[in-house]
């Protein structure tokens, strides 16, 4: 009975973080709107940075996604998913501020920071959870 609790804490996760993944998207589709360029950057700073910006969310997002679904499958409490997904979450909005405050900065460093711990929590988690099936 505990995981459906938990896989809706999931599913919150999981769409908060699409949503943010289309936020980011659209800032590149409007940069390359407003610069009028087809594909890649353009040379041009700000498309750079919403590239970017976008291309590491895209990166981290889908596994911890993933890890989220699948700590909840295996019993995963609904707090521990909350953790990692209000980690997760945090992580991946700091980045892209931190990205275009340039240089390396709290925001950036404390973003990603935010995000491997949240990845690696649910890992040790789902490890965890698989050792005593094995």
């Amino acid at each position: 009975m505990q995981q459906m609790p938990a896989l809706a804490a999931a599913a919150l996760w999981g769409g908060l973080l699409i949503v943010l993944l289309v936020v980011l998207s659209g800032r590149v589709i409007a940069g390359r709107w407003r610069h009028r360029v087809s594909t890649g950057d353009g040379s041009e700073g700000q498309l750079t940075l919403a590239s970017r910006s976008f291309g590491n969310a895209a990166e981290y997002i889908p596994t911890g996604i993933a890890a989220l679904i699948l700590l909840a499958l295996v019993g995963g409490s609904i707090t521990e998913v909350h953790i990692i997904g209000g980690l997760l979450l945090a992580g991946r909005l700091m980045h892209p501020v931190g990205l275009a405050l340039r240089p390396p900065n709290l925001f950036r460093v404390g973003g990603m920071i935010l995000t491997l711990l949240a990845l690696l929590f649910a890992a040790l988690l789902l490890i965890l959870a698989a050792i005593p099936a094995l």
